[in-house]
């Protein structure tokens, strides 16, 4: 079962990764590092001061509880425990891929960019439900951002789907862990 899982993972990786221009694979490389995306997070979190000025900074500790959380299952357990290489290290694959940029470390499963970036869109649209209505397009940020890592050639969809999971659960844990110890701390407060 787990065999023909792979199976239907590597064709429809291949069949996705062949969708490319070398045009675009610069574009796509910048889309996937972190320090592209460092205005978004400036602008969002403007954006979370205006929505919720008196708790900002348990949005942002409970983000950085996410991203921790999220970024720690995935690359400090799921990849050395599952060690499953990444297409762009698998040699049977050579020829066949279009690897663009690093190939990055050797193991790919599970995605730690889908679960960061599903994390934070998870995280943020429960936190902020029905304050930042147009927070829901987080999860199409998250998407592109985690599509580009099939296209540069270096995760597998189920890679990307895996990580994604992960990253809603961690966003899931992370705003259940902050609504209860805010909650703790308002009680002790308030005694």
């Amino acid at each position: 079962m787990i065999e023909e899982l792979k199976a239907i993972d590597e064709k429809l990786f291949i069949w996705l990764n062949s969708f490319h221009a070398d045009w675009l694979d610069p574009i796509v490389f910048q889309m996937t590092e972190t320090i592209t995306w460092i205005p978004f997070y400036a602008i969002l979190i403007y954006f979370i001061y205006r929505a919720d000025h008196k708790g900002i900074w348990w949005v942002l500790a409970g983000a950085a509880i996410t991203i921790l959380l999220s970024d720690q299952v995935t690359s400090g357990f799921m990849k050395p425990f599952f060690e499953r290489l990444r297409p762009c290290h698998e040699e049977r694959l050579e020829g066949t891929i279009h690897n663009y940029g690093r190939c990055g470390g050797l193991f790919g499963f599970a995605s730690s960019h889908a679960a960061n970036t599903f994390a934070i869109a998870t995280f943020l649209n429960v936190k902020l439900r029905g304050k930042l209505p147009y927070l829901k397009w987080l999860f199409l940020w998250a998407f592109i951002v985690s599509y580009t890592r099939i296209y540069l050639g270096v995760h597998y969809p189920f890679d990307i789907l895996s990580g994604a999971v992960v990253g809603a659960a961690a966003g899931w844990i992370s705003w259940f862990l902050t609504v209860t110890v805010r909650l703790e701390i308002l009680k002790k407060i308030l005694k």
